[in-house]
């Protein structure tokens, strides 16, 4: 079984972002960016001071163009660009070549039954990988077993910006919500400024945090786990999905968390215009599905993540799926492995009666 440490994971991920060839090619277009922008100014009027600004890479998946094929999008804005498409961590440990009999998209994944803690299936299920959002799950349980007033009101502030990833937040700097609110969208929308906000309001700030999360990992024996910020964004959030199925036990005993991670709506008022959130997993609102805890995640080195506790032909299971390259594919292996287990137990219980009979 491929094992992978912590160290090796974030030298990978360090190889992409800052890979000389990588850096070399994106200079190279923003010098010839620059340089056509110069000879069209030129044209149209008389020399002058300029200030060129560079522009970032066209997204030519939300462009008008005839091509409807994601992947043509993808291949054609990266031979303009002149850089390769990012590659997760999962897939510079060659975690891709690894198949399976259910043909699941996902480089990572691990079926648990959770009565009996018996691994049903598992995929890479040893290998620890960045886990993005999911990070928030050990956020929550920090925050309930901490006992602090959910009450009390938390400010957004300019600490609580994303300088690591610049994802957007719904959130200004100024907002102001309860423990609860914040946790609340932090679980089930991802709200990156909320999870902030809670990591900085704990006694002692974010650092004394960061390290309550790592005890509470060490104490789970999630031993291949490490945890760096409170919302997932540094890529050195990394844990397995043995470890995370771990975490989904010991989270799914506060109903707390089981409630604000399953709900498929909420609205906070911070101050200003009242704000919708939705869940992020699209298979909440889905009535086939019985949902108990579950939580999303995506950046770019960790690919789209998701871990449920989920009851299926009458038995309460813990899915983990990592590394998968969208969100349609993360939520076709959970319905894959449904199907799988709804099957198993067709089966069985056409064996029982056979036998009886």
């Amino acid at each position: 079984m491929v094992r992978i440490s912590f160290g090796i994971v974030v030298s990978l991920v360090a190889a992409v972002m800052l890979s000389p060839a990588a850096m070399a090619a994106s200079a190279k277009t923003r010098h010839a960016v620059a340089e056509k922008k110069v000879v069209k100014h030129k044209a149209k009027s008389a020399p002058k001071a300029i200030v060129l600004k560079s522009k970032p890479n066209i997204n030519l998946a939300t462009s008008k163009s005839k091509h409807k094929s994601g992947f043509q999008h993808a291949a054609y804005a990266s031979a303009l660009s002149g850089v390769p498409p990012l590659l997760s961590a999962g897939d510079l440990a060659g975690l891709s070549l690894t198949r399976d009999a259910l043909d699941l998209k996902s480089n990572v994944a691990l079926v648990l039954d959770q009565t009996t803690n018996e691994i049903l299936f598992e995929k890479n299920a040893a290998v620890a990988l960045p886990i993005a959002s999911i990070t928030k799950l050990m956020t929550s349980l920090v925050v309930v077993e901490a006992k602090q007033d959910m009450e009390e009101l938390l400010t957004v502030t300019e600490d609580d910006v994303d300088r690591e990833k610049f994802s957007h937040s719904r959130l200004r700097v100024g907002s102001q919500l309860t423990r609860s609110n914040m946790l609340h969208i932090a679980l089930m929308s991802s709200e990156n400024r909320a999870a902030s906000s809670l990591g900085r309001h704990y006694p002692g700030g974010l650092r004394s945090f960061v390290a309550a999360m790592n005890a509470k990992a060490a104490e789970l024996g999630m031993n291949s786990s490490h945890f760096s910020d409170s919302t997932g964004l540094m890529s050195t959030n990394v844990s397995s999905a043995r470890d995370l199925a771990k975490l989904v036990l010991a989270a799914h005993h506060h109903a707390i968390i089981r409630q604000y991670s399953t709900d498929s709506r909420y609205a906070v008022d911070p101050g200003g215009p009242q704000l919708q959130y939705r869940n992020s997993n699209g298979l909440i609102e889905n009535p086939d599905w019985e949902i108990g805890l579950q939580k999303t995640g995506y950046i770019s080195e960790a690919g789209r993540c998701l871990v449920m506790q989920v009851n299926i032909a009458d038995r309460p299971v813990v899915m983990i799926f990592l590394d998968a390259k969208s969100k349609q594919s993360r939520l076709g292996d959970a319905s894959r492995i449904r199907k799988w287990l709804e099957n198993r137990a067709s089966s069985a219980m056409s064996q029982h009666a056979a036998r009886r009979s």
